[in-house]
């Protein structure tokens, strides 16, 4: 939840906000206390996180595979999540689960509106999360066959040594896949993979997770409360260079404001 989720819900008349992620006081309402902030739109907050995650196999099922070992604090670190898996019979190579994901997620439809935004705006700098983040192999080909899977989520703090461990465990397992968040070129989590003989791959960035998690929540609220109306709130982030970021007056404004109060050198005075 954030200052821009409240400020919608007050403008369209939403009434009770459903954050997956935990709420903090402040951190989540502009640095002002909540009850201030959200008293004032007569907004409800609710959280549902921890609890959520192990009540459906979705994520896995999204990144195509059927779970047959969860584990929810593995090597003894609490929310350290680890999936092991069958893939699903319509996934058969890596590729096909890049080509899965961009299907369910719909990330051609955000390649065509970041398209028509950078003509609008007439900005080429412009990127945006869900495409920039999509998923990538990192340790193998598209046409390299995978048949178990080891699910991980990097943030949780599996490390190097959880990897060995659980490949150990599960000799038949061909694939890392690292979803939610991600690793980049160099970590060891990947230098591990590879000193396996294992391929990596990363799935679905942490911006998505409001479709993997989100929408089956909504569908269930809706299914439960059939006289409110549900909506989703989904937050789009954006970055583009200084120079086409705003309108000429804007640009104008900010130059002012900076070279005015923000680098303006106060006065030294010697007795």
């Amino acid at each position: 939840m954030t200052e821009g989720s409240i400020e919608l819900a007050g403008a369209t008349g939403v009434d009770a906000i459903v954050a997956h992620h935990p709420i903090a006081e402040a951190a989540n309402s502009g640095g002002v206390i909540l009850k201030n902030y959200l008293d004032l739109y007569n907004v409800a907050a609710f959280e549902l996180h921890e609890a959520f995650h192990g009540l459906h196999p979705g994520i896995p099922f999204l990144h195509g595979h059927q779970v047959y070992r969860t584990e929810v604090s593995y090597g003894g670190v609490h929310g350290n999540i680890l999936y092991v898996g069958k893939v699903i019979p319509e996934v058969n190579t890596l590729g096909d689960i890049l080509t899965r994901l961009d299907k369910y997620m719909g990330l051609q439809d955000e390649d065509d509106l970041l398209h028509t935004e950078k003509e609008l705006r007439t900005a080429s700098s412009l990127v945006e999360t869900s495409t920039v983040t999509r998923g990538r192999i990192v340790v193998g080909e598209e046409t390299s066959p995978v048949n178990n899977i080891v699910h991980i989520f990097p943030h949780t703090g599996f490390s190097p040594d959880h990897l060995r461990q659980v490949i150990k465990e599960h000799p038949e397992a061909d694939t890392v896949l690292a979803s939610i968040s991600r690793v980049y070129d160099g970590h060891p989590l990947i230098e591990t993979a590879k000193e396996l003989g294992v391929n990596f791959i990363i799935g679905n960035c942490h911006v998505l997770e409001i479709l993997e998690n989100g929408l089956p929540l909504a569908y269930a609220l809706d299914r439960l409360l059939p006289g409110v109306e549900v909506v989703v709130f989904r937050e789009r982030v954006t970055s583009m260079s200084i120079n086409e970021m705003g309108s000429p007056h804007l640009k104008k404004y900010a130059e002012e404001m900076a070279a005015g109060y923000l680098l303006k050198k106060t006065a030294v005075h010697t007795l």
